[in-house]
């Protein structure tokens, strides 16, 4: 795992001695060796080629959230939605960048072949400003904890949208026998412990492959039934009011952000420097997505107006064989989106706990480990069974601060003694700041309001 191939220990006083000898951390003109080159000294034992780190990426970003983005335009409107998932998509691509390129710097600093989204925050506030230096375990708690949220919470939304479809499925299929959501995300229960249990992202390629292929189908079925007959005059306006804005922000966010998956892509790629850079794995896979969004979006918005659901596919008619196949397919591809969301955050916490377990036991541990967090994100499922209003809550809290806060602190606080409070870079990363804490209060407010409303009328 990735984990065994490099770490940075939790404490402060446990920093490795190679580190120190690096740099000199009291100086603003320390001189440090810059003819390390971290991919020279990556000794991986399952890598992944250039293609299956672009469809690892792609699967992080395209999975339940693309559907729902038809509601996401409800929320906001045509026009202002169409811009708003391009800023979105800048936002985020960037932010994977800064973060990106901020660990790569850390690794030459500390000549450290890679290190993990955890271990880059971290060992930038114990190379950082003097003032600084104690928290970085607080640091790396924090981002554990931010990394959690967004395991938890978004698989949570997944197992709610593979229970749904499939209810959708088979209500229709066995009339006589209708089970509620909740009992299907019991049912779902065992087949995602066992997949969860896969460790590699090696050995998870071909299930992003054919997961991506699952998706491709379904797009072109739901395009099909999207694009025929849309209703005219539609229902769908070219701005709503400006109340229901925050839950397109925090929907479109939870859709497209996949940062909890990029450094352990991009650490276990055999040609790393393919994946920033223009053309690079990075720019290609968001540009795709991008376009991907602003279609289905807008179009799914077109043709079902204020009807549409959390999925646009549960919008799909109930009695067409072709309508069925599509609904099947998009719960086969989040189902494998599900334990690729899950290794990032797995790995993480295994690190933290492989020192106290006994190396008799590490294998029993994963498991137990991967069994007990797949059941936790079922049980948050059935707790709030409705897959539009978590998205919501979800992107706002946690995919926004890990997708945006983190790495836009972490590349402030690298780069504090080489810049200046008027510079440019201080100045972006302040405007990023006004837009998460907007994203955050916002979204928060409107998921929250709308969830009790609706259970408050129930």
């Amino acid at each position: 795992m990735i984990s065994e191939n490099f770490s940075v220990s939790g404490s402060n006083e446990d920093m490795p001695s190679k580190t120190q000898s690096t740099i000199t951390l009291d100086r603003k003109d320390a001189v440090v060796e810059n003819d390390y080159n971290p991919f020279e000294h990556r000794t991986l034992e399952h890598k992944t080629s250039t293609i299956g780190a672009f469809f690892h990426l792609l699967k992080s970003s395209l999975g339940s959230g693309i559907l729902a983005m038809p509601m996401a335009f409800k929320n906001i409107g045509l026009i202002p939605g169409s811009i708003g998932t391009v800023v979105v998509a800048v936002i985020a691509t960037h932010c994977v960048h800064i973060l990106v390129s901020t660990s790569r710097d850390v690794c030459k600093a500390t000549k450290t072949p890679s290190l993990s989204y955890t271990d880059t925050c971290e060992t930038v506030f114990k190379i950082g400003p003097r003032k600084l230096r104690p928290y970085s375990l607080h640091v790396r708690y924090f981002v554990d904890a931010a990394m959690a949220g967004v395991c938890l919470g978004g698989t949570s939304v997944y197992v709610i949208f593979i229970a749904s479809s499939l209810k959708d499925i088979f209500d229709h299929l066995t009339p006589q026998h209708i089970l509620s959501v909740e009992i299907y995300c019991c049912i779902l229960l065992l087949p995602l412990i066992i997949i969860t249990q896969i460790r590699y992202l090696k050995f998870l390629v071909p299930f992003s492959l054919f997961s991506n292929l699952c998706l491709i189908v379904t797009f072109g079925i739901t395009c099909y039934y999207t694009f025929h007959d849309i209703p005219t005059p539609s229902e769908a306006k070219l701005v709503v009011d400006i109340s229901r804005w925050p839950l397109f922000l925090s929907t479109a966010i939870f859709a497209m952000e996949g940062i909890n998956v990029v450094m352990p892509v991009e650490n276990e790629m055999a040609k790393p420097e393919k994946f920033l850079g223009c053309p690079g794995v990075l720019n290609f896979t968001m540009i795709f997505v991008a376009v991907l969004y602003g279609v289905v979006g807008i179009f799914g918005y077109l043709k079902y107006g204020n009807e549409v659901m959390g999925s646009v596919t549960i919008n799909l008619p109930q009695d067409e064989i072709l309508a069925l196949i599509a609904k099947f397919l998009v719960a086969i591809a989040v189902f494998f989106t599900y334990c690729l969301q899950m290794y990032a955050p797995m790995d993480i916490i295994w690190t933290r706990l492989k020192p106290h377990i006994g190396s008799g036991y590490h294998n029993s541990a994963q498991i137990l480990l991967r069994t007990l967090s797949v059941v936790l994100t079922v049980v948050l499922a059935i707790a709030i069974p409705d897959l539009g209003l978590l998205i919501g809550l979800v992107g706002a809290i946690f995919f926004s601060t890990l997708g945006i806060l983190i790495p836009v602190i972490v590349q402030t606080v690298h780069k504090w003694n080489k810049t200046s409070l008027s510079s440019y870079l201080l100045w972006k990363n302040g405007c990023l700041l006004i837009i998460y804490f907007i994203v955050l209060i916002s979204g928060c407010y409107s998921a929250v309001r709308d969830i009790l409303i609706k259970y408050s009328s129930m």
